[in-house]
Formats: C-alpha cells, structure tokens, sequence
C-alpha cells in the first residue's frame, strides 16, 4: 500500500465485484480540488488535452463537452457560489481565490477513462496546479463515487471501511488541515459498535437505521447517506441529511482521499486503492467476521496487553495478503 516513487498513470486494477445489478461494468464519479490554476485555464486545458469543447456558463463556472471522458464541470467551491449573489459574489471569489480550489467534476467513469483522467491530472500539476500539501491553508481532496454493485453489496464495504478507518488514517494519513476540517470527520464508536454487533450478513435496512441512530452528517471520510436515501428514502429522507444537500444516488461517496496533485509521489491511483483495499475486504466475508471479532474485543476493556486497534487490524490484514 505504499506509493509508487512517480505518479506515472498506470492501469487501475478492477474492483472484485465488476458489475452492477444489470450486468454492466460499475463507473466512478470523481471530484477534484486543487489551486494555482483558475478554472477557466483548467477547462481550456482539459478541451487541449482530452478533446471536447471548453464553454463559460456563469461567471466563473465552465462546462467541458464531449471530451473522451464525457462532460466535465470545472468551478470554484460550490459552496461559496450558492451562498454568494452579483458583485458580493465577484468580491467574495476574489478575496477568497488563494484558499478557495477549483473544483473539476467527471460523470461517472470506467476504468480505463480513469487512467485518462490521472494522465489530465498529471498534465494539471506540471503546468503548475497545487494540491492541498502545498500549503498549510490548503484542505483539498478528491472524492471518489464508486457506482455499488446492487444494493446486496452495500453492507460489507461500509462494514470494512468502518472497521479499518482507525489504521488507515494512520497508516495512510491525510494532511492536517483536511484533518483538522469538519468534512471528513472519523465514524463514531457508536456506529462501529453497532455495524461490528450486526456482521457482514445484516439486512440493509437494520444498517440503515444504525447509521441514521448514530449519525446524519454528510462529513464523513465515507458517506453513506445517498446511497441510503436512493434504496430506501422510507428510512432516510434528503431533507435528513447535515453538511450539504444531498443528492440519492446508487453509489458510495468515499471524502476521505486528499487530492496532492503537486506532490510527484501520488496519484489518482494512490487514492483509487484506498477503495479498492475497503472492496477486498469486503469481498471476504471471513475476514470481517474476524475484523468484527477482533473489534469488539479490543474496545471491550478485556484486552489489558492489547496493542491497540490500528495495530490489530494491520496485523490481520497483513495476515489476509492484502497489505
């Protein structure tokens, strides 16, 4: 799980599951923030290098059409642009240019058109696009849409994200002002607690109603609640869900991924096998039922000699190959 020494794109290895509910191959939205090249230049950049058309549609927002990975959005936080209108909107872009990213996003990609987009990634950091460890103000990421292979394959990825998160965020750390910001906010215990009580074989439902008795915030390193609202919006309804609108759709909404598009050392890739390591596990019934062993007796209070979750769940991870 380390990184490769370039950010040279390669191919991105498949998830276990492939396809979804239709037979088809599963696709992969994808958000990208970053700084140091405004959003008009990166939508002329994007039209350069992977065809299609570059069009301004409102002020600082840009559409990129028919380009080899479909139509891309290219804007400045979306958050700021809703909440601005007319020239305290224009003051309010500028002033906050230096801290605000450019955001770019991709409709739902397969694998093949993710290599494309990490070569345009590339392509982005050489003509000079910063990342969120090029500086101490920066709280940049890059999330991650993973299509779900139906909704019988819902549980174990939010099981086996849930129960390693602790170790992955340690082991693979994101920068400390993403950190250190309310958007991708670690599970709380209770919820672990619950899904671990529950196992890998739960009815959706039941999960459901755990993940809502213990939180409805959308920041979190994963974020269950379009998934949930598109299966069962009986259970969770738009109007619900805290820290932004959400939008039902079949897919996860993994936040957790930085986006370090200055640092030569990563890739798109380095992010998209985060989430192929959470399908893997979840890919191995046997292995989260172990994991859920394994975690309910470590936060038991009967493990006196225990080294500590991370290191337990490292250690079987290591011991499945995965790692």
């Amino acid at each position: 799980m380390t990184d490769r020494p370039d950010a040279s794109p390669q191919r991105f290895e498949a998830l276990p599951v492939m396809n979804n509910g239709q037979g088809e191959a599963r696709r992969i939205g994808v958000e990208v923030e970053f700084a140091g090249i405004d959003e008009g230049r990166t939508a002329g950049l994007a039209a350069e290098i992977l065809g299609g058309t570059a069009q301004c549609c409102d002020d600082q927002d840009w559409a990129v059409k028919g380009t080899s990975i479909g139509d891309l959005e290219v804007y400045l936080d979306i958050g700021l642009r809703k909440r601005l209108h007319g020239s305290l909107r224009e003051f309010g872009m500028k002033l906050g240019r230096e801290v605000i990213p450019v955001e770019i996003v991709t409709e739902p990609l397969t694998l093949s058109q993710m290599q494309e987009l990490s070569t345009f990634l590339i392509a982005l950091r050489e003509r000079g696009a910063l990342g969120t460890e090029a500086s101490a103000f920066y709280g940049f990421g890059l999330h991650l849409n993973p299509e779900i292979a139906g909704p019988d394959h819902v549980v174990r990825p939010l099981l086996a994200y849930a129960l390693i998160e602790q170790w992955m965020r340690r082991d693979m750390p994101i920068e400390t002002t993403r950190a250190t910001l309310p958007f991708t906010d670690r599970y709380p215990e209770k919820l672990i607690r619950r899904l671990a009580s529950l196992g890998p074989d739960a009815p959706l439902p039941d999960v459901i109603r755990a993940y809502k008795e213990a939180t409805l915030s959308r920041n979190h390193g994963l974020d269950m609640l379009p998934v949930f609202m598109e299966l069962h919006p009986e259970i969770v309804s738009p109007h619900e869900g805290r820290g932004g609108t959400v939008k039902p759709r079949p897919a996860f909404h993994f936040r957790l991924p930085d986006c370090r598009i200055s640092d030569p050392m990563w890739s798109l890739d380095t992010e998209w096998r985060r989430w192929l390591l959470v399908e893997r596990i979840a890919a191995d019934p046997a292995l989260l039922r172990q994991l859920c062993h394994a975690w309910n007796f470590e936060h038991s209070g009967m493990n006196f000699l225990g080294r500590g979750w991370p290191d337990r769940a490292k250690m079987l991870l290591e011991d499945a190959g995965l790692i």
